[in-house]
């Protein structure tokens, strides 16, 4: 990217007119390919193209990061920065922070900080946080910089290309040391805000892997990754199995902490142009659980 335009080469692109190779090579929707049309601004070898004629290979496509109004509004605040490239950037949540505000007159969440960071740095676009993560839940949180990295990794979350591994302090002591819990997660009629596992519910796997127990005060550090994103999905799934999140009162946890003990620890996200990809840890808040807990060791 330079000067706010994206650069690709083309290669091996069985002549395929310019709308199709920005759609289906790049990955650009077909929203937002409308309004790059329109803005006159895309360029092939540096002139105006034909966007039914056929590319060459060796072709260069220029293609500009159209200025947008930064929104949420923009909050001061000192948020935590682990990984920035020009196409995203990767947050550390605090735990007691929505990601997105809940209201028109919510001004505190993490992409309002966001905001105020994108405006004191010249980046003209709106916030756009990849996933999401529970406002008692702190850690990892993707964010693009851009329309098309959002879209672009967008799809890649949907195919499992961006990796997220957690960790939590669950109550008892695991009998199993690694495992996979594949059960369906829907809401709960009795609970606006609870979800439980139903038969009817969307599909949800969580793989889980014991990473240290803790026999006299009975609880079990895990480490879990993902292969969906429902909502509350490692709290529902690791209270049907009797082992809910230390301070996870909402999923019936009898220990009384301030936060629920799990933290989005670590990270890997694809370049969304690119055959590579980086893995970010995020560090564990003192916040997490309780002082035996050596962090400084995870």
């Amino acid at each position: 990217m330079n000067n706010q335009m994206l650069t690709f080469c083309v290669t091996n692109n069985r002549s395929l007119p310019l709308q199709s190779y920005l759609k289906d090579v790049i990955g650009i929707p077909k929203g937002h390919l409308h309004e790059l049309r329109m803005s006159k601004q895309v360029l092939v070898n540096g002139e105006n193209p034909n966007w039914t004629n056929p590319l060459k290979e060796g072709d260069q496509v220029f293609v500009p990061i159209l200025p947008e109004e930064i929104s949420p509004i923009a909050t001061e605040m000192d948020i935590e920065i682990i990984y920035e490239t020009e196409h995203l950037l990767v947050v550390n949540k605090e735990a007691g922070m929505d990601t997105h505000p809940s209201s028109d007159q919510d001004f505190r969440s993490l992409s309002n900080g966001v905001a105020y960071y994108f405006k004191n740095n010249g980046i003209s676009s709106k916030v756009r946080h990849v996933h999401r993560l529970d406002q008692d839940t702190s850690g990892a949180i993707l964010f693009a910089k851009h329309a098309i990295s959002g879209a672009i990794l967008d799809r890649m979350l949907e195919e499992r290309k961006v990796k997220r591994t957690y960790l939590a302090l669950v109550e008892g002591i695991m009998s199993m040391s690694k495992g996979t819990l594949d059960k369906p997660i829907g809401k709960d009629r009795h609970h606006a805000s609870r979800r439980r596992v139903s038969p009817n519910g969307q599909k949800a796997i969580t793989h889980f892997k014991v990473v240290k127990t803790f026999q006299k005060e009975q609880l079990t550090l895990v480490e879990l990754t993902l292969d969906t994103g429902r909502t509350h999905q490692i709290r529902v799934h690791m209270s049907s199995i009797g082992h809910p999140i230390y301070g996870d009162k909402l999923y019936g946890s009898k220990n009384k902490h301030h936060r629920h003990s799990l933290h989005a620890w670590k990270l890997t996200v694809p370049h969304p142009f690119k055959e590579k990809s980086a893995t970010v840890h995020a560090p564990v808040p003192t916040s997490f659980g309780p002082s035996f807990l050596k962090l400084e060791e995870l």
